[in-house]
């Protein structure tokens, strides 16, 4: 049986239009130097690399600095991998951190570096090869929006900046405060059936799977974003979760299930 093409398109951010992993590292080296007394204004060298591996164990933008604690702790790959929500939180409570306070010191990072150097800032974002064609040519025959752990304003200034562009209201990004399926809950009456929904990290999707008045939205698991192969075989098993790679995301809608 053939599956009704969307009406409306949800999409994520970062790891499913925009592979932001230089930004990342680098925003978070300098809220880390803001929150923990540093030897050395450059990161020791391999922790970017190491930083990148363990990225999709980030839900937002908070617990950034506190995985490159973890990291310089001595915490191993497979250890953050395996237990990260245990040791981010072990190392809060241990340091006598705030989450509040942790996200100020990463949006103020980016704010400053925004107002001073807004051409370096945008540099280090690329968005993944065929993704820009694609979003206006989606444009043209289904609404798109976005919901994204990131603030609104950096999505709104990185799209306009490639060209796109998108009404402020159809972004839903970490100010809106709320689960990514609760923002779905939102919209479900307010725009046009069906829905379809693109995110990379897979603990999302399980949330809306656990939401039976949420059974109508298409899953997609973008496999090129911040996830794991454990994460990218769970789709691939998952009766309800498409596994979708850049390739097709890049063809027709009626392409993206098989």
């Amino acid at each position: 049986m053939s599956v009704p093409l969307p009406q409306t398109l949800a999409l994520d951010f970062d790891g499913v239009l925009c592979n932001g992993l230089q930004e990342y590292f680098l925003t978070t080296w300098r809220a880390y130097g803001r929150i923990w007394l540093t030897s050395s204004p450059e990161p020791p060298s391999g922790l970017a690399e190491r930083f990148y591996c363990l990225r999709p164990v980030i839900e937002t933008g908070w617990e950034m600095p506190v995985l490159l604690r973890a990291i310089l702790k001595g915490y191993s790959e497979s250890q953050v991998l395996a237990d990260w929500a245990s040791i981010r939180d072990r190392i809060v409570v241990e340091e006598d951190l705030e989450r509040k306070s942790l996200s100020q010191q990463v949006d103020g990072v980016r704010d400053h570096w925004i107002a001073t150097d807004l051409n370096h800032w945008l540099a280090l974002h690329q968005f993944y090869p065929g993704v820009i064609p694609q979003l206006q040519q989606l444009s043209q025959a289904t609404e798109l929006i976005i919901i994204s752990t990131k603030e609104s304003r950096f999505i709104y200034t990185l799209l306009t900046d490639a060209g796109v562009h998108f009404s402020r209201d159809r972004i839903y990004g970490k100010d809106c405060r709320r689960p990514k399926y609760e923002t779905l809950r939102l919209l479900v009456p307010q725009v046009a059936s069906p829905i379809w929904f693109l995110e990379d990290r897979i603990a999302a999707l399980e949330q809306v799977k656990q939401q039976s008045d949420l059974s109508g939205i298409e899953l997609f698991l973008g496999t090129w974003g911040y996830n794991t192969a454990r994460d990218r075989k769970h789709a691939q098993t998952d009766q309800r979760i498409h596994a979708l790679d850049l390739d097709q995301f890049c063809q027709s809608l009626s392409t993206w299930i098989t």
